[in-house]
């Protein structure tokens, strides 16, 4: 790993991390790439890279071991980099992550947003939008060009119809029934075991069985799920601590997409929450 202020080529390495300081990491392969970026980043009085990886397992070191506002992905060093989001967040949830590469698709851009990225950029963008990407996901906004705005917006319209189609009602277990209950009521896996008297790894079993009987992905799909079909009404007697079931908690708003201003590039946008 490449620590910066023992990198002799840096041009910010005898300037102290002042407070509102943007503290980058630089996860790439390719060494020429972070110079590059390095050197844009060097310009800017409000940015500073404090550390650089060129593998996985040195980008997951770097945001455990330095305080990290933003990492900068490179999407190839991971067969899997959906999976290597999540392993990065799980490390540093504070980290804010924007993957980075030459071609990213239609599923891929979900899925990275999915997983909790908050940005994604190609390798080709010009040194302003790199910095103005920064700031933007810094400040709590997500960042996508034209085309990975309406990427976003397709999917979770089809993600609406599906949910809010007529299908067959799949039969669940009273235990089922108890844990979408909790999951509705916005209650942690750790807090709906103890309700139920069992473990919390015999929680997770249920809702990944929850989850496939009901064709949902995870606990936002669960609660939509549970309120366009209107589930617990028609379970009455299985909810936890209650004599009769609540009405299903609307999805978080962190989790909701806010829908995106107008395009201002026609290379990079940034959208936010509203």
């Amino acid at each position: 790993m490449e620590i910066l202020d023992e990198n002799p080529e840096s041009e910010n390495t005898d300037k102290p991390i002042k407070p509102g300081t943007i503290r980058v990491i630089l996860a790439d392969s390719q060494a020429i790439y972070r110079v590059g970026i390095r050197k844009v980043f060097a310009l800017e009085d409000d940015i500073r890279v404090v550390a650089q990886a060129e593998n996985l397992v040195q980008a997951v070191t770097a945001v455990q071991k330095f305080p990290t506002d933003v990492l900068l992905f490179e999407v190839t060093l991971s067969s899997a980099a959906g999976d290597a989001i999540s392993e990065i967040i799980e490390k540093s949830p504070k980290t804010r992550i924007i993957a980075v590469g030459n071609d990213i698709g239609e599923h891929d851009t979900c899925d990275f947003l999915r997983r909790g990225a908050t940005g994604i950029l190609s390798r080709s963008v010009s040194p302003d939008l790199l910095v103005r990407c920064i700031r933007k996901v810094h400040a709590g906004e997500t960042w996508l060009d034209n085309r990975g705005v309406n990427w976003v917006i397709e999917a979770y319209r089809a993600q609406a119809a599906q949910l809010m189609a007529p299908r067959n009602q799949p039969r669940l277990s009273e235990k089922e029934l108890q844990i979408i209950s909790g999951v509705t009521q916005g209650m942690k896996n750790k807090d709906i075991a103890q309700e139920i008297g069992t473990t919390e790894q015999v929680v997770k079993n249920y809702l990944r069985k929850v989850y496939d009987k009901l064709g949902v992905s995870d606990r936002l799909e669960l609660a939509l799920y549970c309120m366009h079909h209107r589930l617990l009404e028609k379970a009455r007697g299985a909810v936890i601590g209650m004599g009769e079931p609540p009405k299903p908690a609307a999805p978080p708003q962190a989790q909701a997409m806010a829908v995106p201003q107008a395009p201002e590039s026609p290379k990079q946008n940034s959208t936010g929450p509203r």
